[in-house]
């Protein structure tokens, strides 16, 4: 099983560890693409400091991130199981997930990067601040520049493994499973239900979603669930607690939604 995460807005600002190594991040073979980007933030970060807040869609009390993002190669960097935060992350419990799971851990769960593509939880990153959503002026937008990277090793990655996907929609333009993949990959879905006028009614939900996301992963992560395809997943959630259903395939070569149901 692989969980896709997207990352968070909020970061740790600060780390003590050693200083960036592209090549000891997953996926080594995505340094070139890596490094590409580096450069194109680094040319946004130097120049006039309102056309780099506008480029990155930060706000004036924002604008240390841009410091941050021109020390990339000299800070100190931390994990990115201690530098993404937030109510997903606060959920997950990666830290904590890292010492009591271990591999399974650091075998499980993949986060989304606007700047690295994917990382891995044990992966030392320094604070950085470059969402997937940015458009640079030299390479365009990130999510169609990192989903040409990404395809081939990615699939390569996944195997025939089932992916869990809980990342958030400009994230989802970085990666599309197709074919096989696609058929063993589950989007997942955050439903509120709630009684109005006697009535059971349904909507999806947002900033909730990110916490029943984070406490979807940590559960198949703690309890080493197994699955291999979205029936044998499902069923396993369910027998530990949880309100799921899995949509009806599109077609062949389509992934599936599984819906978690939150009670008010």
């Amino acid at each position: 099983m692989l969980i896709l995460l997207p990352p968070s807005e909020g970061k740790a600002t600060s780390g003590d560890g050693p200083r960036l190594d592209v090549d000891s991040l997953t996926l080594p073979g995505l340094t070139p693409a890596r490094e590409r980007v580096v450069e194109a933030l680094t040319e946004v970060c130097s120049g006039p400091e309102d056309t780099a807040r506008e480029i990155l869609g930060l706000s004036v009390s924002q604008t240390d991130a841009i410091k941050r993002n021109l020390d990339l190669t000299v800070a100190p960097t931390l994990r990115a199981a201690d530098l993404y935060t937030g109510v997903l992350y606060d959920r997950l419990g990666l830290p904590d997930l890292l010492a009591e799971r271990g591999e399974a851990a650091r075998e499980r769960i993949l986060v989304f990067s606007g700047l690295w593509g994917v990382v891995g939880p044990d992966d030392h990153l320094p604070p950085y601040r470059l969402s997937m959503g940015v458009r640079l002026p030299s390479l365009g937008g990130l999510g169609a520049y990192w989903r040409k990277a990404l395809t081939g090793p990615l699939n390569e990655l996944v195997g025939d493994r089932l992916v869990v996907d809980c990342r958030s929609s400009s994230y989802v333009a970085a990666y599309r499973p197709a074919g096989e993949v696609a058929e063993r990959s589950v989007a997942v879905r955050v439903l509120r239900e709630k009684e109005v006028d006697g009535e059971l009614r349904r909507s999806v939900v947002s900033h909730m979603a990110k916490a029943t996301r984070g406490d979807i992963a940590r559960v198949l992560v703690r309890e080493g669930v197994e699955a291999r395809t979205p029936k044998e997943l499902v069923a396993a959630l369910r027998d530990l607690g949880h309100t799921v259903e899995l949509q009806e395939t599109g077609g062949p070569g389509k992934a599936r939604t599984m819906d978690v149901v939150v009670r008010d």
